[in-house]
């Protein structure tokens, strides 16, 4: 079943288009074979793989998919830096807990105050919809918070109980001001906008 899904994917995946964001989604496959295809594949940063409940994802991001999830780390750490803010970043470690038939990979992660088995904030860079619902991944980790960068800007979601809220600032940092991230994000040069950034927190 690996091998035909890898060998599916090889396929389906046009990674010679200039600027390619594809998704591979299959149905019916079970845990073991989610953890098999993460073995296989290893640490290979040209695949985002996410399952929920025997579906499972196969996301090859763009360039400009990762340069925004490159600006938005970026920025993110120098407001830390700046404001003294102890964190751990995790980048895009895979996740998962079999008992809750979820794992997902995000664009970037971190824990905030000390260091965590999961993050406390997981960000997604959205460009193209459809797939599986990251959300509700997210929320049998068990993740505090989410961001979603989409359409040039930021939607927040707070885990209260079992169930995600949509607010309008972050609760983990309520010193950031999301808007002026956002602007920051869509810089041409992230040098300046960092330099910027900088001076500003």
């Amino acid at each position: 079943m690996t091998s035909t899904l890898l060998k599916d994917l090889a396929e389906e995946l046009d990674l010679v288009t200039d600027d390619p964001e594809e998704r591979f989604i299959t149905t019916g496959v079970s845990w073991e074979q989610y953890e098999e295809l993460l073995n296989r594949l290893g640490d290979s940063p040209w695949y985002r793989v996410s399952y929920l409940e025997a579906v499972l994802e196969i996301m090859s991001p763009s360039r400009r998919h990762d340069q925004s999830k490159t600006n938005i780390g970026m920025l993110l750490e120098a407001y830390f830096q700046e404001t003294r803010t102890r964190f751990w970043g995790l980048g895009s470690t895979t996740f998962r807990r079999q008992e809750k038939r979820g794992g997902t990979e995000p664009d970037e992660c971190y824990c905030i105050g000390v260091e965590k088995e999961l993050p406390d904030l997981a960000i997604e860079v959205v460009l193209t919809s459809g797939g599986v619902d990251k959300l509700a991944v997210y929320k049998r980790l068990g993740i505090k918070e989410v961001w979603f960068w989409h359409n040039t800007e930021f939607e927040v979601y707070h885990l209260r109980g079992k169930d995600y809220e949509k607010i309008s600032h972050s609760e983990l940092l309520p010193g950031l001001d999301l808007a002026l991230l956002a602007q920051y994000v869509m810089h041409p040069d992230p040098s300046i906008a960092h330099s910027s950034h900088n001076k500003n927190a």
